[in-house]
């Protein structure tokens, strides 16, 4: 009978923890404290562009071609809103620097490398668009 009690617990655990991934997955959350990009990001910027989105990604990652596929066609369509994918595959330093802990992982940045906000998992398109428009202006609602 233990042995049927400890199953149990494992899977209502194991269900706690899917359904708190599931609700955490695009979730836009505030940016992360100042600090100092390192340099493959800010070689990345688009001074022409009121927000670059930089999309940390690794070579295998499957979340991250849905991420591409949602943050390329936002960025083409809307006004001052620039992506770039930056893969950290082989320069996990990148990561370490940014506090990425997984990947995908987005971060909004300004001209001058400030962050915005970050997305975790892959984006939802219209509340990362409703979030980023008081820096923007859009072509397409």
């Amino acid at each position: 009978m233990t042995g049927l009690w400890v199953l149990v617990a494992t899977l209502v655990a194991a269900a706690a923890v899917g359904v708190l991934l599931r609700v955490r997955n695009g979730r836009v959350r505030d940016a992360k404290p100042a600090r100092d990009l390192p340099g493959p990001v800010t070689d990345v910027l688009d001074p022409a562009s009121a927000v670059t989105l930089v999309q940390i990604s690794t070579t295998f990652c499957a979340p991250c071609r849905h991420a591409k596929a949602v943050l390329a066609p936002l960025a083409e369509r809307t006004d001052g809103l620039h992506h770039v994918e930056l893969d950290v595959t082989n320069a996990p330093e990148i990561a370490q620097s940014l506090s990425v802990l997984r990947t995908p992982t987005t971060i909004a940045l300004t001209p001058d490398g400030r962050e915005l906000l970050r997305v975790g998992g892959v984006p939802k398109g219209p509340e990362l668009l409703d979030a980023l428009r008081p820096h923007l202006t859009t072509r397409t609602p």
